[in-house]
């Protein structure tokens, strides 16, 4: 997993190469944060990069991550310009941060509820995602209280309700908080869930307030543009 600052750098890397520029001082032109040589060889060790002279370019699994990531912050870049009608630099601010935190399954469903835009708000092109290749009309990942899955269905925890029991807290210090998958184990005669490496049995009316958001299947990788 990259760091926000990699993938900034990536997005950068990308940035130029499409106007056929390859070289670190357009890539820092274009960069939103400042990097080093020693940031540029950490990708390189990871496989991200291949440097050619002068010259820096993707390898074949940097750049499907490079179009990932170009693809989030485009799609940032729709939403808060047409939902949140942000312009210009309070767009690309906000893009940015937004752009960091879009897990797959929210990807596509904003993709989805924006109707699968083509352009960004510049007129720059945006990767297209399998919502986009499927033609999803629908979003079908919807936020629901863990207690409304079934045994085997999956959930990202999204936020736990407050307040409502007092050992939620101990639920928390054990690792089940926001960004947890978890999958129903079983519903009957307890109901138990699996995350990680636990099994934990809930009360019921526990798992009516932890919220998460419904995984229907596994996210697709991205295929890069040629």
């Amino acid at each position: 997993m990259l760091s926000e600052k990699q993938e900034e750098i990536m997005e950068a890397i990308w940035g130029a190469a499409e106007n056929k520029n390859y070289s670190i001082d357009a890539i820092k032109k274009r960069c939103v944060i400042e990097f080093s040589e020693g940031d540029l060889t950490e990708l390189e060790q990871q496989g991200m990069i291949v440097r050619s002279a002068d010259k820096i370019l993707f390898s074949s699994e940097g750049k499907a991550l490079g179009e990932a990531i170009l693809r989030r912050h485009r799609l940032a870049e729709v939403l808060v310009s047409s939902v949140l009608r942000l312009k210009n630099s309070a767009m690309e601010e906000v893009a940015c941060k937004v752009e960091h935190c879009l897990a797959p399954e929210v990807e596509e469903s904003i993709c989805t509820l924006l109707g699968h835009p083509g352009i960004c708000p510049d007129g720059k092109p945006i990767p297209k995602g399998r919502c986009c290749r499927k033609r999803l009309r629908v979003v079908d990942n919807t936020v629901v209280s863990l207690s409304e899955l079934k045994p085997s269905e999956k959930g990202k925890i999204t936020y736990i309700r407050p307040g409502s029991h007092s050992n939620l807290h101990q639920l928390i210090s054990m690792g089940l908080q926001p960004g947890v998958t978890v999958t129903v184990h079983r519903t009957n005669p307890a109901f138990c869930i699996k995350f990680e490496n636990t099994e934990l049995a809930l009360d019921k009316e526990i798992a009516k307030n932890i919220f998460v958001w419904k995984i229907n299947s596994p996210p697709t990788s991205s295929t890069a543009i040629s």
